[in-house]
């Protein structure tokens, strides 16, 4: 029997432009996954005597997979300009077009620190359609600033015992596998839905203390157990990827928290709205999910900056709207 293979999904699914971007994209991890599965073999482990503009010291695979990146998707001829968790500003690739522009949005290896423990890491993208108010000037840093709803797709790629990227177009969520042998994204699942209840949660329990209230009343009822108001056991899982411990919960449910805590209360959070929050909350919502800021809705957030951070937690429907009850109580 065929298989569907990432090109042939969107040859039928995504416009043109939207396509070539998405391929070139699968082409670069590719290339990463490669890198990734050399590890000490190959010259790309270690770090760097240098930070990013997050002021995270760099792995050298950070760097390599950005590279590669900005390579591969400048080739994609709707593409206006890219920003990355690791560059301070954005990087243009040709003027804006009449129409049908596109921009991509990434962080080339989330997870990075655990590189040097073989666990799973993965590369995050987000794609925004390009503002046309003036075809053929220069892309700007304002043109990236749109609220998450605004996304045209949204995909990661997790680089683990299996190389899998999952995809939203936003008309629901599907998977794909890169074939070693052959080289070939296939397509291994379609539809994927998260279960709207569950009886499991990813988040750094050594920051209990200082979280807000809201937060620390859901995981206190959680760890009560069968005997707690929530009257069942749950299981704690932390993997320390977003790509990871999102990916757990695709599969199977759950929850994924990196909220808001007390130690530097002007900032909304660690995880980056535009590079992780809002494509990891567009490809949830399109699975059933929902992704909640402790304000609002992840993807109604307007963001003021390329790099502003967010408060997260996301994962099955009916406990994030119990969050989502706690922090407006």
């Amino acid at each position: 029997m065929s298989q569907t293979t990432l090109t042939a999904f969107l040859s039928q699914a995504a416009e043109p432009g939207l396509a070539a971007l998405i391929e070139a994209l699968a082409r670069g991890c590719v290339e990463i996954s490669g890198h990734v599965r050399q590890g000490a073999v190959g010259q790309a482990m270690g770090a760097l005597d240098q930070q990013n503009v997050q002021g995270e010291v760099q792995q050298k695979l950070d760097v390599l997979s950005n590279d590669i990146l900005l390579r591969v998707c400048a080739e994609a001829p709707a593409l206006a300009a890219m920003a990355s968790e690791e560059m301070d500003s954005i990087h243009p690739v040709r003027p804006v077009p009449a129409e049908g522009g596109l921009l991509v949005l990434f962080d080339p290896l989330d997870g990075s620190s655990n590189i040097a423990v073989n666990v799973s890491i993965g590369t995050i993208f987000s794609v925004l359609p390009c503002p046309a108010d003036s075809p053929g000037r220069e892309p700007v840093e304002a043109d990236f600033l749109q609220a998450g709803r605004n996304q045209l797709a949204a995909g990661y790629v997790v680089y683990g015992p299996q190389t899998q990227m999952i995809l939203t177009l936003g008309q629901g969520v599907a998977a794909f596998t890169l074939d070693p042998e052959s080289g070939d994204w296939v397509q291994t699942g379609q539809g994927l839905a998260i279960k709207p209840e569950t009886k499991e949660f990813a988040i750094n329990a050594a920051n209990m203390r200082h979280w807000a209230a809201p937060v620390r009343r859901y995981v206190d009822e959680c760890l009560a157990g069968v005997e707690g108001p929530r009257g069942k056991d749950f299981n704690m899982r932390w993997v320390g990827s977003m790509v990871a411990d999102v990916h757990r919960l695709i599969s199977r449910g759950g929850v994924f928290m990196y909220p808001w805590d007390q130690r530097e209360p002007d900032r909304p959070g660690k995880l980056r709205l535009m590079y992780e929050a809002n494509p990891m909350g567009f490809i949830v919502e399109q699975a059933g999910g929902a992704a909640f800021d402790g304000a609002g809705d992840t993807l109604d957030r307007q963001p003021r900056g390329l790099h502003e951070r967010a408060s997260v937690m996301m994962g099955s429907r009916a406990e994030i709207e119990r969050l989502r009850d706690y922090h407006q109580a």
